[in-house]
């Protein structure tokens, strides 16, 4: 299906790096997982390393979605693993969050920089280890330079500097400023449909501060991906933020979710001000 229409498309001449405001044809091939696609346009020297509004790249999509068939193709294309302008790199990403392991065995055998931080100052060896993830912190120790601020530059070292660093305190300032950034980040993946990455860098805003506002657009997202236990819990945790000082205009949002807990559908509502 998708195949045959994009050789066909490719053979009338339609540009391999045509882009209507929302990426590439290889960024969505790789947002959807299509590696057999992603394959034919990379064929048809297609452009990996476009970077998509400021925030991702093909590459990052795969490794969003999970595509080790398509982050390898990627790759070996010449996707650069740092993803220079992109909001992160793809090691800080798959650091961040749990169930990337694989990932970063793949990444680190095309030599991205590891002494890259988040603009936190965290390394991906830091991320590691404050997730107390043993395997990912053994895979990036050999490949990452000492970092000052850890005084004994050892593998037990580094998780006892981590189990401190994950309790010092953030500065308000730079942590709203942060904050912002991530949700208009976010906001932007939404408008143009990428819910599954809107879903991924609310995560990120969420850690940094929670809010009802939060919850609610993850909620959306995630309703919006299939996910109804996921958008059920989100909109769970709307009810327990509080949001003093926001008093512009009050909102009832309502969702209808599957829960297969129960069984059964199951209708929520609630009320913030925004």
């Amino acid at each position: 299906g998708c195949c045959k229409v994009t050789e066909f498309l490719l053979s009338k001449g339609v540009p391999v790096d045509i882009d209507c405001g929302r990426g590439t044809p290889l960024f969505w091939a790789a947002n959807n997982e299509q590696d057999k696609t992603v394959k034919i346009l990379l064929e048809h020297h297609a452009n990996p390393n476009i970077i998509i509004n400021g925030t991702t790249s093909p590459l990052m999509s795969a490794l969003v979605y999970r595509s080790l068939k398509c982050m390898k193709l990627l790759i070996k294309a010449g996707a650069d693993v740092n993803c220079n302008g992109s909001m992160l790199t793809p090691l800080l990403l798959a650091t961040m969050h749990g169930g990337y392991t694989n990932f970063i065995k793949l990444l680190l055998k095309a030599g991205p920089d590891p002494n890259i931080p988040d603009d936190l100052g965290r390394f991906p060896v830091e991320l590691a280890a404050i997730r107390d993830c043993m395997e990912e912190v053994e895979m990036l120790f050999p490949v990452t330079s000492p970092i000052p601020n850890v005084p004994n530059w050892s593998i037990e070292g580094l998780i006892s500097h981590a189990k401190i660093l994950e309790k010092k305190p953030i500065e308000q300032r730079h942590l709203q400023r942060r904050k912002a950034l991530i949700k208009s980040k976010a906001d932007t993946a939404f408008k143009q449909k990428e819910y599954k990455i809107a879903t991924k860098i609310y995560d990120l805003a969420i850690a940094h501060g929670e809010s009802a506002t939060l919850y609610a657009n993850r909620s959306v997202c995630k309703l919006l991906i299939g996910d109804g236990e996921g958008a059920l819990s989100d909109a769970l945790m709307c009810e327990c933020c509080d949001l003093i000082g926001q008093k512009l205009a009050t909102v009832k949002l309502q969702l209808t979710c599957y829960s297969r807990s129960m069984n059964k559908p199951v209708m929520l509502s609630w009320t913030h001000t925004i």
